[in-house]
């Protein structure tokens, strides 16, 4: 097959002098990449070799058609393939803290956040969210709340009662199967008693012990954990039901949700789905691998409701949320009016994405929804960018970040970290920012191609960044303790020690 530039190995801005434009031959430029005429130019070539090279490359069409689902209701919110695409946020105030969670929640509300989630850990909270639900009414909010359980089924009861909706985590609500069968049961008939609607939310790294015992903490156990406990809800008739598989490998969490969607359909089951990839970061990274994650699902049809977990103010979340869905929703995105060409290259193993959009933040979001799937699909090691509109390091920065994300290379130090809640022990994102500046100013290229999770809580921490290298992990107040893989190194050790014990534990692996 011909490549599509003239010398293999060599980026298109390193050929353009090669290029038969339509008004003549391009000379040398450097600065060609600001021309708007060269990039017209450049986008016409494209599409003629694309149209004189049909049999020799294959041109990836771009359409949407959403998976038919079930209609749930959460509160006055419906939720399935019957409805828009539902955008929700956590709150990561205290539960406690009644005023800043009304706060958050109007604010998060404002932002156009159509379901609001709050930690509860125990009776105490689940008494804050009936204040907090009223008090939200009072000031003429309808936002639906959420009770976010672990490990108290006791309080999934409890909060029945109070919220429109309580996600549980099969792998920490109950210790065998018999207990998960009568604990369950029970709340089922609680949440139709009140007409609250339940998410089954199963965590990569957050298994039981019977799960892990039998499949490994894998795509099948995690699907077997969630198809347990949705196999109960359909013996007892109720339906009111959404479902969840996260992961902050976005690659694992793929493959899950698609495997628990398989799995429903051979069951008849076609409950909706709440997309999410757990851990996901801050700044550019973690909209880049959020946007991979949820962006291959997406663009299958697959995903009701959303999240972009960011360890941001939660507000920061839902625009970037919002983008998605209209990126691949709406017939008037991007997607299916600009001048977008994807392309695989077999002989080269490549994936070449073209787009003309000007503004970076979309540019940047659309590339990495829309590539990491494909590069996934056609088993591409290479992802070429580009958009003549922004300087070419930068946009073969974001092919390198966006193939990180889709775990093909890594080629820098990768930091993940939850998006905070109520259950956080420490300020994340100052923490976020000193672990960084710690690891990168004293190890600086030691720590390339690492994985080094933040978590701001021990509940859940240490099993959901199962696919970090190293672990940061609030301990208590003040206090942290320090992973390496899943084992604790050093435990409950002040906070202000913290960073440079972790950066010796780091130099002491790589010397």
């Amino acid at each position: 097959m011909q490549p599509l530039l003239k010398k293999a190995g060599e980026s298109v801005a390193q050929q353009v002098e090669h290029i038969p434009f339509k008004d003549g031959v391009l000379g040398s430029s450097p600065s060609w990449f600001t021309q708007a005429e060269v990039a017209r130019s450049l986008l016409f070539y494209l599409v003629e070799v694309q149209a004189v090279q049909k049999d020799k490359k294959m041109n990836i069409p771009l359409t949407y058609h959403r998976r038919e689902t079930t209609t749930i209701q959460v509160g006055h919110l419906t939720i399935g393939s019957s409805a828009p695409i539902r955008v929700q946020t956590m709150a990561n105030t205290s539960t406690n803290d009644i005023e800043s969670s009304v706060a958050q929640a109007l604010r998060c509300e404002k932002a156009g956040a159509e379901l609001f989630r709050f930690t509860t850990q125990g009776a105490r909270e689940v008494e804050s969210l009936a204040q907090i639900e009223k008090q939200l009414h009072a000031a003429g909010s309808t936002l639906p709340l959420v009770a976010d359980i672990h490990f108290r089924s006791d309080v999934a009861d409890l909060a029945a009662a109070v919220c429109e909706k309580v996600r549980i985590n099969p792998g920490n609500y109950a210790p065998d199967s018999q207990s998960v069968n009568e604990r369950f049961s029970h709340l089922l008939d609680l949440c139709r008693q009140n007409q609250t609607a339940i998410r089954i939310g199963v965590n990569h790294g957050s298994l039981s012990a019977r799960i892990m015992e039998q499949y490994g903490d894998t795509p099948e156990g995690m699907v077997a954990s969630c198809m347990e406990f949705l196999r109960i809800a359909n013996l007892k008739r109720f339906t009111n039901i959404v479902l969840s598989i996260k992961a902050s490998n976005t690659r694992i969490m793929v493959e899950t949700v698609r495997l628990l969607v398989a799995t429903m359909d051979k069951e008849n089951m076609h409950y909706p789905i709440h997309l999410g990839v757990t851990e996901a970061g801050e700044g550019e990274d973690g909209r880049i691998k959020s946007a991979v994650g949820i962006g291959a699902l997406l663009a299958e049809g697959i995903g009701d409701t959303i999240r972009v977990s960011l360890s941001e103010e939660p507000e920061a979340e839902i625009p970037v949320a919002k983008e998605l869905i209209h990126y691949f929703v709406d017939p008037d995105s991007p997607r299916y009016n600009e001048n977008i060409i994807i392309t695989y290259d077999e002989e080269k193993n490549s994936l070449f994405y073209y787009n003309t959009e000007k503004d970076w933040n979309q540019f940047q979001l659309h590339a990495a929804a829309e590539c990491g799937r494909l590069l996934w699909q056609y088993n591409c090691d290479k992802l070429e960018l580009l958009n003549p509109t922004f300087d070419l390091a930068r946009v073969e920065n974001l092919s390198k970040d966006i193939l990180q994300a889709a775990r093909i290379k890594m080629y820098k130090t990768e930091f993940t970290s939850c998006p905070g809640c109520g259950r956080t022990m420490f300020d994340l994102q100052t923490t976020i920012a000193q672990v960084k500046h710690g690891i990168m100013s004293r190890l600086g290229a030691k720590a390339q191609g690492l994985k080094i999770a933040i978590m701001g809580c021990i509940v859940n921490g240490p099993g959901e960044m199962a696919d970090a290298d190293y672990g940061y992990v609030g301990a208590g107040r003040d206090r942290i303790s320090l992973y390496k893989g899943k084992e604790c190194i050093l435990k409950n050790i002040p906070q202000e020690e913290a960073v440079e014990q972790l950066v010796q534990l780091i130099n002491s692996d790589c010397a």
